[in-house]
């Protein structure tokens, strides 16, 4: 490796609900540093849910990430000529990412009405363990279950 190993930012919790998912929902959010935008559509959308099911917020999004959080996925390696699709395990942290990722990924797919409202039924949705953010997970798992003869060139 070259360089210095990158040292991990320490993210603070956000002032609403003090939460360092919250936070990092709205980084992964953000486009182009308008960092304000992206935690009134957070917040709006948070707001939307507890209206709408009489429970906590947090609660649902942490249920939704947790749903929607894949075990494996399936890296690329080339071996000799070939390129072959190792499935690996997937870091806790990675996990969250992804997740994120894809729900926001989904909702910004959607068109029509504010982006807060998508964002609210993708996560109410990943939390019934429905939505297309759950059809990327399943997706990736069944790639990785594909490809498992390929598993023991990861322990190479």
């Amino acid at each position: 490796m070259r360089g210095r190993r990158f040292r991990k930012r320490k993210i603070l919790p956000d002032p609403k609900y003090s939460s360092i998912l919250v936070a990092r929902f709205v980084n992964q959010l953000m486009r182009r540093g308008k960092k304000s935008t992206a935690s009134k559509i957070v917040y709006c959308a948070l707001g939307l849910i507890e209206q709408k099911t009489k429970r906590k917020p947090l609660d649902l999004l942490e249920e939704a990430i947790r749903n929607v959080s894949p075990p494996l996925e399936v890296r690329p390696r080339r071996i000799g000529g070939a390129s072959y699709q190792i499935p690996m395990e997937v870091s806790r942290e990675r996990q969250i990412t992804l997740a994120m990722r894809w729900m926001i990924e989904e909702a910004r797919s959607r068109q029509g009405r504010p982006m807060s409202q998508f964002l609210a039924n993708e996560i109410l949705l990943a939390s019934k363990k429905e939505g297309s953010a759950m059809k990327r997970r399943e997706n990736m798992l069944r790639m990785a279950e594909a490809n498992r003869a390929f598993a023991h060139f990861a322990r190479m």
